[in-house]
């Protein structure tokens, strides 16, 4: 049966979603179509949730708080994070059930355990930076790949103690005012705020001798958070395009059942970059 997945979001005309997911489904050779779909409210995807040809969405924001309402059940990890950004839908014959779940948390996981695993090195220490739907898989993300001591920082502090009181029966973060207050050097650093409201010169002194630093946002790929961590010889840096990437095989995995092509769904990304490069050399962007 053909089925219809969607991106739910607003301002996301820039997405490379349906690059990730289209690619897959074509390898497979499944009837399956993955589109963007904006809106100012969650609100505005019903009718598409509602469609017997609906499959599944990403949901990113400012939808991720929301979109619950939509749903049948959550996962405990879900539920836990306070934020959804994957609807999977089940069909069992007599009834339909719509399961939100979180792949932005597991896609963070499988990121900083390779690296633990590259570097033989299990970080103590984590920073997340910002206190949105991302930072709280950012957060949980950290506490599952066994970082003891994790901080958050936010430049509105009573939003940050928010989060930090929602997680305190699971484990503990601690808030600070700014960067300059953080008592130690992370071993990783984990951004979810937009690049444009980042500056180079805030992060040049976070980062120690050797880490692993992760920018959630990818427009610019090259974030300023990423900037100030190559300046820095024993650190590692991954792109918002790889974290994109890596919750996306799990996404594509809960929606087909099946191992997600992971080179084919990497490379139309690349493919992708190289068609807009040379539409913007050609003044067409």
């Amino acid at each position: 049966m053909a089925k219809n997945f969607h991106i739910f979001g607003k301002g996301i005309s820039f997405s490379v979603s349906p690059t990730i997911h289209n690619a897959g489904f074509q390898h497979y050779g499944l009837p399956f179509t993955y589109t963007i779909h904006e809106s100012d409210s969650i609100d505005g995807t019903a009718a598409l949730i509602a469609s017997d040809h609906f499959g599944g969405a990403s949901v990113t924001m400012p939808h991720k708080l929301q979109v619950h309402k939509f749903c049948n059940e959550q996962t405990e990890t879900a539920q836990l994070i306070g934020a959804i950004n994957t609807l999977i839908v089940k069909d069992n014959g007599n009834e339909r059930i719509i399961t939100g779940d979180n792949t932005d948390w597991s896609g963070l996981y499988s990121i900083v355990t390779a690296h633990s695993t590259k570097t033989q090195h299990q970080p103590n220490t984590g920073l997340v930076i910002g206190a949105g739907g991302a930072s709280r898989a950012a957060l949980y993300a950290l506490h599952k790949a066994g970082v003891k001591r994790i901080y958050l920082v936010n430049r509105t502090l009573a939003t940050a103690e928010r989060v930090r009181d929602d997680f305190k029966s699971v484990f503990e973060i601690k808030v600070i005012p700014s960067l300059q207050e953080l008592p130690e050097k992370p071993e990783v650093v984990i951004g979810t705020v937009p690049a444009d409201t980042t500056t180079e010169t805030q992060f040049s002194s976070l980062f120690g001798d050797r880490g692993l630093c992760i920018d959630m946002a990818y427009k610019p790929r090259q974030t300023p958070l990423l900037t100030a961590a190559q300046q820095n010889q024993g650190w590692d840096t991954v792109t918002g395009v790889e974290v994109l990437l890596s919750q996306a095989f799990d996404q594509f995995l809960l929606w087909t059942g099946l191992e997600p092509p992971r080179e084919i769904m990497a490379e139309a990304i690349v493919a992708l970059d190289g068609k807009r490069s040379t539409v913007a050399k050609a003044g067409m962007l």
